[in-house]
């Protein structure tokens, strides 16, 4: 089940919502959210439902254990081991056989394994809790049912943001259930839905397009367009989820961290990766590279660290080789940042520091998208080379550059700049602050109206985080 399906919208939450609102009593709404949870995860993984409580319940007396001061670095240790054995196990068994063969020539079996949905998320937000645990034993939960539903909570459950349990320790005791939390977080919601069906889905079915067919049929332009819609779809329909996220936690009485900040207007990439995917950065920043020793021990140590955690970064995110070179690249732009090879300090090189951003962060998601490596370079030497690839493979794809498609585009760019946050933060303590209200409220009802409509007439709406 997905937020932007339609059992999601009209049965699910619907009924969630409702139960929630009529019942005061605050114990047994935090019963109506976590049974809601693993009902909506057992909804698509009713094997791996199981999984995700075992690892929740593993979690919860590793946590206790970490709380104690005799064998609290050894719970640490286990949990460490279990959490990303977990991962290992499910998500890259099947790479590390074949990586294996490739280099062996051996042929060992390759397992074929299911991959849960969301095991990336439950797994880090289980493992961060206890780390956050034996570093403040004060912070440690008692209750099982609390961890169960911080880590199952359906929000932030099979898509982010990884939310670490510091931040929402406190809410799910005690938190505010409003008309105007309510009427923000449906707000806030609707604008993600839209950003996924109307914005992210008109993307995707060019993108697909483009990387369904051999690099060797695509000419330059449609390549590029390519690159370019995968680029925005990744962006919109991962910050839309964030916003369907942050905005059913606010329905419910949960702050949710930020997790983009309009990232393609960064002027490099270190800009680009404080405001990409905060969630994930924060996360390895405060559990990784921290602990690595961070910038605490010279640059070149400082160096070493943001390589190995830009490497895990792209791993986290699949088990192929186009997201560790994916990774490495962003690393490396990075470390060039860092020593001023890419003179991103330099006054004259200002103007064209967003030029550069983009250019490597849509050649990198070109890498991203690819099933290989070698199709993902090829794809970039089309963009370079002036390939004319196959007319009617070419005529195809331009044809798909339809009205509605410019439409999405354009509205794909304006939504990748703060300007209505500006417009927002301008008028919000003039005459003009409520007007500016309704006309957002009655720009979410259209929008809602029109997603509806998509969804009712299009069977296209992928949920890109199988793979991760």
């Amino acid at each position: 089940m997905t937020f932007s399906s339609v059992i999601f919208l009209f049965i699910f939450l619907p009924v969630v919502f409702l139960l929630y609102a009529l019942i005061p009593q605050k114990t047994v709404r935090n019963v109506i959210l976590a049974a809601a949870s693993l009902v909506f995860y057992a909804f698509g993984e009713p094997v791996a439902v199981m999984l995700m409580i075992l690892s929740i319940i593993f979690n919860y007396f590793f946590g206790r254990a970490a709380a104690g001061e005799k064998h609290d670095k050894l719970a640490v240790f286990f949990a460490v081991l279990v959490n990303i054995g977990l991962l290992i196990g499910y998500k890259y068994t099947g790479f590390f056989a074949e990586t294996f063969n490739s280099i062996t020539g051996l042929s060992i079996p390759v397992p074929q394994i299911r991959l849960p949905i969301g095991i990336s998320f439950f797994t880090f937000q289980g493992l961060s809790y206890v780390i956050d645990v034996y570093r403040d034993k004060k912070s440690v939960q008692k209750s099982l049912f609390s961890v169960l539903l911080y880590i199952s909570f359906f929000p932030q459950l099979i898509a982010g943001p990884i939310v670490r349990y510091e931040d929402i320790a406190k809410q799910l005791d005690e938190r505010e259930f409003s008309a105007d939390r309510v009427s923000r977080g449906i707000n806030r919601f609707i604008y993600g839905l839209g950003k996924k069906v109307l914005i992210a889905n008109q993307m995707g079915i060019v993108a697909d397009t483009v990387f369904g067919y051999a690099p060797s049929e695509v000419g330059m332009l449609p390549s590029w367009l390519g690159a370019v819609c995968y680029t925005l779809q990744i962006f919109f329909d991962f910050s839309g989820y964030s916003d369907m996220a942050i905005g059913l936690g606010c329905m419910f009485g949960f702050d949710f961290r930020e997790n983009f900040d309009y990232p393609f207007i960064a002027p490099n990439i270190q800009n680009f990766w404080r405001r990409w995917h905060i969630s994930l950065s924060t996360w390895f920043k405060e559990y990784v590279y921290i602990p690595l020793g961070g910038n605490r021990k010279g640059k070149a140590r400082t160096t070493v660290n943001k390589l190995i955690v830009f490497f895990l970064t792209g791993f986290w995110h699949g088990a192929n080789f186009t997201f560790i070179v994916w990774g490495m690249l962003h690393g490396l732009c990075q470390m060039l940042e860092t020593y001023q090879v890419i003179p991103t300090k330099k006054k004259w090189f200002r103007p064209i520091g967003h030029i550069y951003t983009l250019l490597v962060v849509i050649l990198a998601f070109v890498l991203f998208r690819a099933d290989t490596l070698t199709q993902g370079f090829s794809l970039i030497g089309n963009m370079f080379s002036g390939a004319s690839g196959n007319a009617a493979v070419n005529a195809e794809i331009m044809s798909m550059t339809s009205v509605m498609f410019m439409i999405a585009l354009a509205f794909a760019v304006i939504l990748s700049t703060p300007i209505f946050k500006v417009i927002r933060a301008k008028v919000s303590n003039t005459a003009a602050a409520e007007a500016y209200n309704y006309l957002s409220y009655l720009g979410s009802i259209i929008i809602f109206a029109l997603c509806i409509l998509s969804l009712i007439s299009s069977r296209y709406n992928p949920f890109i985080y199988f793979r991760f």
